[in-house]
């Protein structure tokens, strides 16, 4: 395996709330009240959507998709779902510093470097909202390929924090058979101060529509069992997705960087970031300056 290459699960599309839409000559992200499925191919009006949006759109009230079947690929919750602070250089779209809370990575011009991660609030390197938490969940949608994922990406807290309890909760009460759950992906709004009453929308996961716990996890047992006597070794598939994610030091690389710049930053704090970027660089070149002194008087 190539070092440095973070082996993420495969991709056949995207699941969104949201577009780009051009407004003064300028991209800029547009939020939404739905779903939508896209595959990985842009064009001139954006991404196109996946043949599974006009299925599933045709079964929903209104044609209104604010609910999604899917099925889990991993036991692992956390390698369901990756979420971390992030802080992209928003040019680039190269990821800058990436942390979980406790330590972080950061590239800097002496590579990468280890450093504690008080969090955006307390780091002088994320002040003005310039580090946000980014989170990327994968689903199975397609049975035709039962490892091929969806993925669903969020920079919002109430998503990744919804998502985080759930997957967390829904393994443990199924005794680890996560990926054997009949789950579905769903849309809800609230409105906050912040938000100045309107509503904000945000992905909820829950078991699919008239299904109960019990019930599920009867189901989900009967699935397990059934898997194994055909051979298949989920415990080993977690292993492997959990040493490929970790085989990069970032595992989000330039390409995608490039899309979330895109979609979950405004022109203004990508200026800002640069900025700050900017800064991080001319304080590291001091500090260089000040160490090979340093070395020259000793």
């Amino acid at each position: 395996m190539i070092k440095g290459l973070a082996i993420t699960p495969p991709i056949l599309g995207r699941i969104s709330i949201g577009k780009m839409v051009e407004k003064n000559g300028k991209r800029i992200p547009e939020k939404d009240d739905q779903f939508t499925l896209t595959s990985q191919i842009q064009n001139k009006e954006g991404w196109v959507k996946h043949p599974l949006d006009e299925q599933l759109r045709a079964k929903a009230p209104n044609q209104k998709l604010r609910s999604i079947p899917v099925r889990m690929i991993f036991n692992d919750p956390e390698l369901n779902l990756r979420a971390e602070y992030s802080l992209f250089d928003r040019q680039t779209g190269r990821p800058v510093c990436v942390g979980n809370g406790e330590t972080c990575q950061r590239l800097t011009n002496q590579g990468v470097e280890h450093h504690p991660c008080p969090s955006p609030d307390l780091c002088s390197l994320a002040q003005g909202g310039l580090c946000k938490p980014y989170g990327r969940l994968y689903v199975n949608l397609d049975e035709s390929d039962e490892l091929g994922t969806f993925i669903f990406r969020t920079t919002g807290f109430n998503s990744i924090r919804t998502l985080a309890a759930r997957l967390s909760y829904y393994h443990a009460a199924s005794n680890g058979l996560l990926s054997c759950l009949p789950l579905q992906l769903t849309l809800r709004g609230k409105s906050t101060t912040q938000s100045y009453r309107t509503p904000v929308y945000y992905v909820d996961l829950t078991l699919r529509e008239g299904v109960h716990l019990q019930e599920a996890i009867q189901t989900a047992k009967a699935i397990d069992q059934k898997s194994k006597l055909a051979g298949f070794n989920q415990a080993a598939l977690d292993q492997v997705a959990r040493q490929g994610c970790g085989n990069a030091r970032f595992e989000v690389d330039r390409e995608e960087g490039e899309v979330i710049v895109e979609e979950f930053y405004t022109a203004s704090t990508q200026q800002q970031d640069q900025k700050q970027v900017q800064g991080l660089t001319q304080v590291q070149d001091v500090q260089n300056g000040l160490q090979q002194s340093v070395s020259t008087v000793s």
